[in-house]
């Protein structure tokens, strides 16, 4: 029985240690944590935004590319080196901006700043998919509208499967 004792101790010394924690910014950060974790926003935005990506992902580059096979922007267009790292698969459409507008949309759909939050990279990587060369900006367009409608799909998937059961 020690053994408990000995736990029971050290978890009321870490309980004391950790509650008595006065830094500004761990009194500004964890309400924050608290706030993503209520009714498990935090995990369900990232089961939410997973699933979204892999049905962006799918949509893009499984079935869209195999479909509409587009070239990529000449080379000659492009006045910097990253021109010769682009790939050979199609152009059409940008399968990076559809999973990462899926990410950002899913997460907004269940937290809605960090959503916002997500919009910067996602815009930033279609910026770049269309500066070095990868793709043209109707290109990057598409990947965004599969993203977006990714999300949507799958945060209507539970309600569409529980009808179908009915």
């Amino acid at each position: 029985m020690r053994v408990l004792a000995d736990l029971r101790e050290g978890d009321h010394r870490v309980t004391r240690w950790v509650a008595s924690w006065r830094s500004t910014c761990v009194r500004r950060f964890l309400p924050a944590v608290e706030e993503s974790a209520e009714h498990t926003k935090l995990w369900w935005a990232t089961a939410a935004s997973l699933a979204s990506m892999a049905v962006a992902e799918l949509a893009s580059n499984c079935v869209l590319k195999h479909v509409w096979h587009r070239c990529r922007p000449p080379k000659e267009w492009i006045s910097h080196e990253e021109v010769h790292d682009r790939p050979d698969s199609s152009s059409f459409p940008s399968g990076h901006t559809a999973a990462g507008m899926a990410f950002r949309a899913a997460v907004a759909l269940v937290w809605p700043w960090a959503g916002a939050v997500c919009a910067v990279p996602a815009v930033m990587v279609a910026a770049e998919r269309v500066h070095t060369g990868a793709h043209y900006p109707s290109d990057v367009a598409v990947g965004a509208t599969i993203g977006l409608a990714a999300a949507a799909l799958v945060s209507r998937a539970p309600r569409l499967a529980v009808r179908l059961l009915r």
